[in-house]
């Protein structure tokens, strides 16, 4: 028999392997897979939860993927996770992540979290534009 994720957030929040506690922050940390924000809650815990939903860059550095992990198969890892590529270009990309979550009802709590964590891998993979100085040319006098 299955336990809740709820009794499976209390026995864990406090100890386990994900946790990284800081002096002077009030809430720690989490390393957890699909955890969107890194912090140790029980809304965004990937380990808790039937459903998760995770934010990770694409394997040619272009893009993200969503790995959605579903409830039905708990038991069943290779079915488990679905994993889907986003690479149609930044703008596009964020819109047919929300359809996808909001279109298929998927945790509708992560949705928000989800768009910036994806906004946030694909302003990392964009290039740094340096501001170059340009050359400072000398005026030369004309003789007279």
């Amino acid at each position: 028999m299955a336990t809740s994720s709820h009794l499976n957030w209390l026995i864990i929040r406090n100890n386990n392997a994900f946790l990284l506690k800081k002096r002077d922050v009030k809430r720690p940390f989490s390393t957890e897979p699909n955890n969107l924000t890194n912090v140790s809650s029980f809304r965004y815990s990937g380990v808790v939860h039937k459903k998760t939903l995770g934010i990770v860059p694409a394997g040619d550095k272009k893009g993200f993927t969503a790995v959605l992990r579903k409830g039905k198969y708990g038991q069943r890892p290779v079915k488990n996770t679905v994993r889907v590529n986003f690479n149609a270009g930044p703008r596009r990309s964020l819109k047919k992540m929300k359809n996808l979550l909001t279109g298929s009802k998927y945790r509708k709590d992560l949705t928000q979290a989800a768009l910036r964590r994806a906004s946030a891998v694909l302003r990392s993979q964009k290039p740094v534009q340096s501001k170059a100085k340009k050359p400072v040319q000398m005026s030369a006098k004309k003789p007279e």
